[in-house]
C-alpha cells in the first residue's frame, strides 16, 4: 500500500467534505484516534474541534497525558469531564452488550450531540478501522464506533455526519500512517485500547470501586510489560470471588487476570511466552491491590477468545 498516497489523498477528502464547516472530534490516547487527530488537523486546522472526554472509564492519568502530549504538537485539546453521565449509564449493567450499547448511547446520543450544538458542527471524525467493522458486522463483538455499518443514521438521530478516514486500513496500517505523519514513536507504536475503556476490562458492572481496582492493575501490567514488544497487554476483573488470606485472616477477595497476546491486526492473536520470573513479579504487585487475592495469566489464543474480555 502507498501510504504517502493514502495519507494526500484522505487529507483532500477530508477539505472537500467538511469545506468552510466545522468538524470535531474525540481523542482518546489510542493509536487509532491520535492518527485521525493529526490527520484531520493537516487537513482541516482550526476546522477541526478536538475533545477529550474523560467517561471515568480512562487509565491512570491519561487525560492529563493526552492533553499535555498534543499540546506539544500544536493541536489543542479540550477536556470534557463526563463521568457522571457515563457511570450513571452503566449502573445496574451486567450483560456486555449492554454496557457497550450503553457506552456507545451516551457517547454520539449525549456527550457529543452537545459538544456538536456547541461548536456548530456538522462533522465528527472517527478512528474507525477495517477490524472494528468486521467484527461488528459479524456479530462477533460490537465496537462501540460502529454506527452506519449497523444501520444507524447518525445525521438522523444525533444530528451530524460521521466521516472514517481510516476505515480501510488495519492496525498494522494505522501505525504506518502515523509513522509518516511524523508521529512520536511512543504514540505510533502504543498498544491497542478499546473505546469503551476499562469498561471493557470488567466483567460484570462497572462501578467506581472496580474500576480503580482494574485501573491500579492496568499501571502495573503496562509498566511491567512495556519491555516485551507485545501487541496488547492488559489486566481485567473477573466478576467471581475467591478465597484468600491477608494479615493471617480469610478474605473473599477479587481475580484480576493478566492477558498479554502477539498478533498483526488484530484478527488473530496468540499468548506471550512470559518468564515465571515475569508472571511471579506481576502477581505479587496484583495481589498487593486492596481485595485482590488471586492474579491469573491468560493462555487463550484468538480464536476462540477475543483479545477482550467484554
Amino acid at each position: 500500500m502507498d501510504y504517502k498516497r493514502f495519507i494526500e489523498d484522505e487529507v483532500e477528502r477530508l477539505r472537500e467534505t467538511v469545506g468552510d464547516g466545522v468538524a470535531i472530534n474525540a481523542l482518546s490516547g489510542g493509536v487509532d484516534s491520535a492518527v485521525v487527530t493529526v490527520l484531520g488537523h493537516r487537513a482541516l486546522g482550526d476546522q477541526l474541534k478536538t475533545f477529550f472526554v474523560d467517561n471515568a472509564l480512562m487509565r491512570k492519568g491519561e487525560p492529563e497525558r493526552v492533553v499535555r502530549d498534543f499540546a506539544a504538537l500544536g493541536i489543542p485539546v479540550e477536556l470534557v469531564d463526563a463521568r457522571e453521565e457515563f457511570l450513571g449509564a452503566l449502573e445496574g449493567l451486567s450483560d456486555p452488550e449492554q454496557k457497550r450499547q450503553a457506552v456507545t448511547d451516551t457517547f454520539y446520543r449525549d456527550v457529543f450531540a452537545d459538544l456538536v450544538r456547541r461548536t456548530g458542527a456538522r462533522y465528527l471524525l472517527h478512528g474507525t478501522i477495517l477490524t472494528d467493522i468486521e467484527e461488528t458486522v459479524a456479530g462477533i463483538k460490537r465496537q462501540h464506533n460502529i454506527l452506519e455499518q449497523l444501520g444507524i443514521d447518525p445525521e438522523k438521530d444525533y444530528g451530524y455526519r460521521v466521516l472514517e478516514p481510516l476505515k480501510t486500513l488495519r492496525k498494522d496500517d494505522v501505525r504506518e500512517v502515523a509513522r509518516l505523519l511524523g508521529m512520536a514513536p511512543e504514540m505510533a507504536e502504543r498498544i491497542p485500547f478499546p473505546g469503551p475503556a476499562l469498561a471493557t476490562r470488567i466483567v460484570g458492572e462497572v462501578t467506581e470501586e472496580r474500576l480503580q481496582t482494574v485501573r491500579e492493575a492496568t499501571a502495573i501490567v503496562e509498566e511491567e510489560l512495556a519491555e516485551t514488544g507485545a501487541f496488547q497487554y492488559m489486566a481485567v476483573l473477573l466478576n467471581d470471588r475467591a478465597t484468600g488470606i491477608r494479615d493471617g485472616r480469610r478474605e473473599f477477595g477479587q481475580i484480576v487476570v493478566v492477558r498479554c497476546v502477539e498478533s498483526v491486526d488484530a484478527r488473530a492473536a496468540t499468548p506471550t511466552h512470559l518468564s515465571w520470573e515475569k508472571l511471579e513479579a506481576i502477581c505479587e504487585r496484583i495481589t498487593a491491590i486492596a481485595d485482590v487475592c488471586r492474579c491469573l495469566y491468560d493462555l487463550t489464543p484468538k480464536p476462540p477468545a477475543t483479545i477482550e474480555y467484554v
